[in-house]
């Protein structure tokens, strides 16, 4: 009798041993924890691959500020001159979706005196759009175009990568490549090979369209002299954390 009942004892007991590791693992799947293999050195690499483009959309960002004594003069005159300004973005071809108003505004201009309430005389009407170039190559025609209709207000270009997609897997196969490099490099000063990619995570990425050089926007002095736009080259990047086991 002795034995049975120790024996049962004992079968309850592995059992209870056996089922706690399932429920801790059960609330350990609710946290992400880093993977460490159970045997080797573990190295972890962040790399950097890149590659480089040559933009080719141009956004600029165009506008016309006219004042009126009163609101609807001003608006009245903004209109009109936006209005060419328009036609003359249909004229060069720039099509109806690469243009899209981005501010329109009006606000009262004051006149201030010592010891007087501030006075209202007159209106400051403000409308803009933003035009997307897809040949960056009539960018500065375009915008001495654009001047000649009554544009008063310019801004830009911003120079990007249209279809960043194909650039941005050549950077991450450098990334890795760069990452591999620099583990064989560690491995073999420690005395050890590279075995095995644990893990790898995006840290980061760049598709060209912002930081960098900014292209060269100029405009000679002469009347006869032509607006220049530089593309110049962009850098996409993407960054990567590799995690290797070594042994």
């Amino acid at each position: 009798m002795t034995m049975r009942a120790t024996t049962k004892i004992t079968a309850a007991s592995l059992l209870a041993l056996v089922t706690l590791p399932v429920t801790a693992n059960a609330q350990s799947t609710q946290t992400v924890e880093p993977m460490i293999p159970a045997a080797g050195t573990v190295l972890d690499v962040t790399a950097e691959g890149r590659t480089t483009r040559v933009p080719d959309v141009a956004t600029i960002r165009a506008g016309v500020v006219a004042q009126g004594a009163t609101a609807a003069a001003a608006l009245g005159d903004n209109a009109s001159r936006m209005e060419k300004v328009l036609a003359a973005l249909r004229r060069a071809g720039i099509a109806p979706r690469d243009v899209a108003t981005a501010t329109v505004a009006l606000s009262p201009q004051y006149r201030y005196a010592e010891n007087v309430p501030p006075v209202i005389t007159g209106y400051q009407a403000t409308n803009g759009v933003t035009i997307r170039f897809r040949d960056v190559g009539k960018a500065g025609t375009i915008l001495d175009a654009l001047v000649a209709q009554g544009a008063n207000q310019i801004d830009g270009p911003d120079l990007s990568i249209d279809k960043a997609d194909v650039a941005l897997d050549e950077a991450r196969t450098d990334a890795v490549k760069r990452a591999r490099a620099r583990a064989d490099l560690y491995a073999a000063a420690a005395g050890l090979k590279v075995g095995r990619i644990v893990s790898i995570a995006e840290a980061g990425q760049n598709d060209g369209g912002g930081g960098g050089p900014q292209p060269v926007f100029a405009r000679a002095a002469m009347a006869d002299a032509k607006t220049v736009v530089v593309p110049g080259e962009k850098a996409v990047t993407a960054t990567l954390s590799v995690r290797f086991l070594l042994q």
